[in-house]
Parts: C-alpha cells; sequence; structure tokens
C-alpha cells in the first residue's frame, strides 16, 4: 500500500453515475495524448551512467509468450512496482483458455498489456508502446496492434526455423525488412539468463524458464522501477525452494544490469507519480474480483451478518472464491460444491439461516442457477448472485469479456420472477458494487444480481481503501416474536406479512420459537405464506414482488454535460465506463459537445432516465454485446437508442468510440 497525503480530499456523493473521472475521485479531467505518443517532458543524464533518462507522461508495455513463459505473472510484478511508485494505471491480461495450449502456436499466445501514467488515466491503452516477444508467435500475434515507431523487444533465442515456420514465417522478421517501421532489440533472454545462472545446480531448460524474470529486470531499468518488492515477492513465493528464489532473483537483476550496461538500449525512462490524479488516502493495487471479496467481507461486517459463499469453480469468477477461503477470521464461510446447482442451493439455505448469502459464476452457471434464483425471488431472502460475464454461448470465450448477460439476469427465468441488477464501472468500482448489492438485498429481501466481467476481474488499477466510517450501515432487524394478531386476539408469525415503504418480508431465523413457518417453491398465500393456489392471489403475489423491485431506491441518473450544448447522448453500463470516458475526453479536446452518463443500477432503472434520454437528439449505446440495454431503453422508454456493438472478447478502444462519437455529432 501507498499513503498520498497531499492535496485535499474529495468525498463522492451519492448519484447514480460516478463523476466522470472515474469511480474513485480523481482530481484531472485530462485525456492522455493520442494511444501510442508519449510527452517527452525533460531529458537529462543519469549520474550512475553516461545513459540519457527522458520523462515520459504515459507508456503501454504489453508482454507476450507462449502461456507457460510467465507473461501474466510478469505483468503482474511490473503492475505491482508501478502501482507502488504512485503512477495511476490500468491493466489488461488476455490468455487462452486451455490449461497449456500447444507451445509456439498462435493460439498460445499469452500476453499482458499495462498503461501507466503521471496523471490520469482510464483504459488499458489502445495501442502499445513497447511490445516484449518472447517468440515468433507471441511477434507475430501482437505486432498488428503496434503504431509505427513503437519499440520490439525480441527473444532471438526463440527465432529458429522450426519455431517460425510453426507460425507462417519463411523468413526471419528480425532480417527480412518487415520489421524497419519499428525500433527492434534483438536480445537473446534464454542465453543470456542461462549464462547468469551458471553458478546455480540448474539444467539449462530449467534456468531458462527464469527469462521472463530478466526480461522484467530489463523493463525495470528501461522505466526506472522499483525492484526491492519484486526481489521480495520471489523469496516469498519460493520460500520453499530458496535456490529457485534466488535463481530468480539473480536472472531479474541480470536484467537489469543488462539494461544498464549494454550499448542497444541506450535511453532509459521515467514516468513521475500521478500525485495530482488522486485524493489524499491510502492506495494500493487491486484487481476488480479482489476488489470484490473485499467488497463482500466489508458488506459481511458492516451488516454484523457472517457471509458465506456457496460457490462452483469458474473462469474467471474462481478467483472470488480463492480470495474470501483466506478470510475465515472474518466469518466468511467458503463451500466449493460439486456444482453449481448445489452451489446457489447452499447459499439460499444459509439465506434463509441467517446468514449474508453469496453465489459466484458466470454465464453458463445463471444457466444452471436459473431454478433457485426463482426460489429465492419466491422464498424473498437476501442473496447475492455474482455473475463475472465472459464470452458465450455456452462455455464460449472462458478468458474473453463479453457483456452479454444482462437480459439472461433480467429475464432468464420461468415465470415473473424480477431480480435486481448493480453493475460496477472499474475495477475497484467492484468494491463499493457489492457494497450496493448487499444494501438491495437485506433492505428488500430479494436476490441481487452483480454483473461484473473478465475485464474488470482480471484488470487491475489503484484503489483508495476506504475508512471504516465511510462504509454503510447495512443491519438488519431479524424478526424474533409474533408479527399478526389474529381475530380470536392470538399472536401469530406471519412470513409475508411485508413492510409498508419496502414491502420486504420479515427475515426469521429458522429455530426462533413460536415463529415456525413453511418454506418452499409453490405460491404463497398473501400474509401466512401458507400453499395457496387462488387465481387472484397469484396475480396479487406476482404484481408484489414486482412492485417491491420496482419500488428500490437508486439514485438518479447524473449526466456530465459541460456546456449544456450536447447533443448527442453516450450511455453505457458496466466496464464500458473506461473507453467511453475516454472517447468522450478525446472528442471534446477537439471541442465538440457531447454528453455521458453511466448505468450502475440496471434493475430497477433510475426514476429520471427517461427523461435524460429524452433531452438528446440522438442516443449511443456502446455494449459488449448485440444491443441489450439498446433493447431495453428502446421498449422500455421508446426512444431511438442506436447501439454500437463489439463481441470480439475485448475491450472497446478509446479510439473506436470517438470516431463513432465524433461521426454521431458531426453527421446527425
Amino acid at each position: 500500500m501507498r499513503a498520498i497525503t497531499a492535496g485535499v480530499s474529495r468525498t463522492r456523493p451519492p448519484c447514480e453515475q460516478p463523476p466522470v473521472g472515474g469511480p474513485r475521485a480523481r482530481t484531472m479531467d485530462s485525456e492522455p495524448p493520442p494511444q501510442g505518443r508519449s510527452l517527452q517532458v525533460t531529458q537529462q543524464v543519469s549520474q550512475e551512467s553516461a545513459k540519457e533518462v527522458r520523462r515520459l507522461d504515459r507508456v503501454i508495455i504489453r508482454f507476450a509468450g507462449d502461456s507457460g513463459d510467465g507473461m501474466q505473472l510478469t505483468g503482474d510484478r511490473f503492475t505491482s512496482e508501478t502501482a507502488s511508485f504512485g503512477n495511476d494505471l490500468s491493466t489488461l491480461p488476455n490468455f487462452p483458455a486451455e490449461i497449456r495450449a500447444p507451445a509456439g502456436t498462435l493460439p498460445g499466445v499469452s500476453s499482458f498489456q499495462l498503461h501507466f501514467a503521471d496523471h490520469d488515466i482510464l483504459t488499458p491503452g489502445d495501442a502499445p508502446n513497447v511490445l516484449v516477444a518472447m517468440n515468433p508467435a507471441a511477434l507475430k500475434a501482437n505486432v498488428g496492434d503496434l503504431p509505427r515507431g513503437a519499440e520490439i523487444i525480441v527473444n532471438t533465442d526463440e527465432f529458429t526455423k522450426r519455431a517460425m515456420a510453426k507460425v507462417g514465417y519463411d523468413t526471419s522478421p528480425i532480417e527480412d525488412g518487415s520489421l524497419d517501421g519499428y525500433r527492434v532489440h534483438p536480445v537473446p533472454l534464454t542465453t543470456l539468463t542461462v549464462e547468469a545462472l551458471k553458478d546455480f545446480d540448474l539444467g539449462r531448460k530449467e534456468a531458462g524458464r527464469s527469462k521472463n524474470m530478466f526480461a522484467l529486470g530489463l523493463l525495470s531499468w528501461m522505466y526506472n522501477r522499483p525492484v526491492e518488492g519484486t526481489e521480495r515477492f520471489l523469496r516469498s513465493k519460493f520460500a520453499k525452494k530458496p535456490e529457485i528464489a534466488e535463481a530468480n532473483v539473480t536472472a531479474f537483476r541480470a536484467g537489469w544490469n543488462f539494461g544498464e550496461t549494454t550499448e542497444d538500449f541506450a535511453v532509459s525512462y521515467e514516468v513521475a507519480p500521478a500525485s495530482k490524479a488522486f485524493p489524499p488516502g491510502t492506495y494500493r493495487n487491486v484487481s476488480g474480483n479482489l476488489a470484490l471479496s473485499y467488497g463482500l467481507v466489508a458488506a459481511s461486517q458492516q451488516a454484523d451478518l457472517p457471509l458465506f459463499l456457496g460457490s462452483y469453480p469458474i473462469t474467471p469468477a474462481s478467483d472470488i472464491l480463492h480470495e474470501l477461503s483466506k478470510h475465515k477470521n472474518f466469518g466468511v464461510r467458503t463451500f466449493q460444491a460439486e456444482d453449481e446447482i448445489a452451489g446457489i442451493g447452499a447459499a439460499l439455505g444459509a439465506a434463509f439461516g441467517g446468514s449474508l448469502a453469496v453465489t459466484t459464476t458466470s454465464g453458463p452457471g445463471v444457466a444452471l442457477k436459473s431454478e433457485t434464483i426463482g426460489l429465492a425471488v419466491s422464498l424473498e431472502l437476501p442473496l447475492l448472485i455474482v455473475d463475472i460475464q465472459r464470452g458465450g454461448p455456452s462455455t464460449g470465450l472462458p478468458t474473453k469479456t463479453e457483456q452479454a448477460d444482462l437480459l439472461q439476469a433480467m429475464y432468464g427465468r420461468n415465470g415473473e420472477a424480477p431480480v435486481p441488477i448493480v453493475a460496477p464501472a472499474t475495477p475497484g468500482d467492484c468494491f463499493d458494487a457489492a457494497l450496493e448489492a448487499t444494501r438491495i438485498a437485506l433492505t428488500y429481501r430479494t436476490p441481487v444480481f452483480l454483473l461484473s466481467d473478465g475485464y474488470l476481474a482480471n484488470g487491475s488499477e489503484p484503489w483508495r481503501v476506504p475508512e471504516i466510517d465511510e462504509l454503510p450501515d447495512l443491519r438488519v432487524q431479524f424478526t424474533t416474536s409474533p408479527n399478526h394478531v389474529l381475530e380470536d386476539g392470538s399472536e401469530v408469525f406471519w412470513p409475508y406479512k411485508r413492510d409498508p415503504e419496502t414491502l420486504a418480508r420479515p427475515w426469521a431465523v429458522p429455530g426462533t420459537p413460536g415463529l415456525e413457518h413453511r418454506i418452499g417453491g409453490i405460491e404463497k398465500q398473501d400474509g401466512t405464506g401458507n400453499i395457496s393456489y387462488d387465481p387472484a392471489n397469484h396475480e396479487y403475489m406476482v404484481r408484489t414482488r414486482q412492485a417491491k423491485v420496482d419500488g428500490v431506491t437508486v439514485p438518479d441518473l447524473t449526466v456530465d454535460d459541460p456546456d449544456g450544448e450536447a447533443k448527442v447522448l453516450v450511455i453505457g453500463w458496466g466496464s464500458t465506463y473506461g473507453p467511453i470516458t475516454a472517447g468522450v475526453r478525446r472528442v471534446r479536446r477537439e471541442g465538440l459537445h457531447v454528453a455521458q452518463a453511466h448505468l450502475r443500477h440496471l434493475n430497477p432503472f433510475p426514476a429520471n432516465l427517461g427523461e435524460v434520454l429524452r433531452s438528446y437528439d440522438r442516443v449511443i449505446v456502446p455494449e459488449m454485446n448485440l444491443g441489450q440495454l439498446a433493447t431495453l431503453l428502446r421498449a422500455r422508454y421508446l426512444v431511438d437508442a442506436q447501439p454500437h456493438t463489439q463481441v470480439n472478447g475485448m475491450p472497446f478502444k478509446a479510439e473506436q468510440l470517438a470516431h463513432v462519437l465524433k461521426e454521431a455529432i458531426e453527421h446527425g
């Protein structure tokens, strides 16, 4: 964690949309230069060497190699050191779903992209300034994303005829002139790593596995990243294998020293901390799944309820199960069930027993859980369904991102079974979304969907650790005595006697004397909870459950329209927040007017949403699906909401959305 104490603290007002600039309170509203350009601020000569040091305002780096080359670990360590240094950052891990895809093939390429800056940023960047390619497949899979002039560091040891032929290279791209538009650094990473580890009792193959640490050391030198944290991490990670730990530390140091001494790298770079982008506080780097896990733990503490997670492992939601299993000291109980149905069944049972109940999954698991979600609607018990969306249908693209579960969350159950829906906007915002979903579930006695996605789950950003007194009070009162008087004067417990404001039914812990009541999926009689097939009662209960969800209090939608002259509104939900906001900033820098709004609550919608939509001539809805939110807006409010959609498993690029908005503004 890193403490930042300079500046003035700002508190975000309760609103549907966090202030444009990021769900964490930001103090800068400037968008960096177009992706692929870095602004040189100063030049100086290092006192330790004769090499030049250039000051940049931002950098986008992509590490790429085989899925067994440790690219995710390398990127994560560079990210952690960058966060501790105080830069703003955003990351995009990208890896295959297979446990071990064929080595040296295009489907087996794993990459990690990191955008870090001395100011407020919102996305992992459209195009890398630097590509580290560990083999020919990594180069071929990623070189098309690079702008001209970008730097490429290639591991020449892997550019054998066989390896190149495997991905369609007839000649070496390092030598045939095809990379002339880039600044290429040929580095024999494997050979240098093996040479650095010659004093260790390791074979060439085993020593070569540390080449990712050599590359990390080289990049750490190039961008003046701290090194102590990585060395501590390596010694901790391999504490049971001290020789392996020291080998990795040695490879890491060798990479740093190579950058310092080789003539091929004549310049290193500095990116200053982004202190002006953050209000005061203690910060840490956090991924969406980690923030969501912490949010659930915080919610259980604020509700004074034990947290129970019933889950079945599924990508990309499994990290939440892994993380929550570490927090038994906070009263957390995790149950890894034999399947998705058992996981939610156990969670619903825990809700009946008085716990804050959660089940985590992705789209395929939601399909399997749908009957039990309907049961939770009927029983009117608080339950959080965390859906970390991924590409579909069926098992689809397990490690790629998508937003295509919105209609499933809204309608994917038999009968009329309304469920509130909450969606976070950034990795750090997953913490707040977990608290908000808990508030709704406990207040209104209803299951609640929390829709995150793979982009948020695996991506990371600096997150301000909140103070305890900033967290909401989520405590609830269990019913402990009879709540209804019969005509004969006797007191009884009616499990479906409702709060007149929230329409929530009482929550009675099983075993409380005198509060015995029926439970089950068959329709209940209003008040008593007895089984009822009466048509009028069924219609009343269906409409009451719908009215309860419709009556959930959510803040009005906040619109960012600085000068009030915009005729085009861009509205999004979930993880499109960063790319949309970055695109809006680019458009505004060109002197064009565009308004922006972002939905956190998707069911019910904010009360003023219809009025907002009708206030603009055109409404653009970017989504990583085929237009699900746009369909809902058109049906509900009869406005011509125009979808801009993408379903390629990757997040939007800021420049892409800026182009769409410019077209809408200039051509109507």
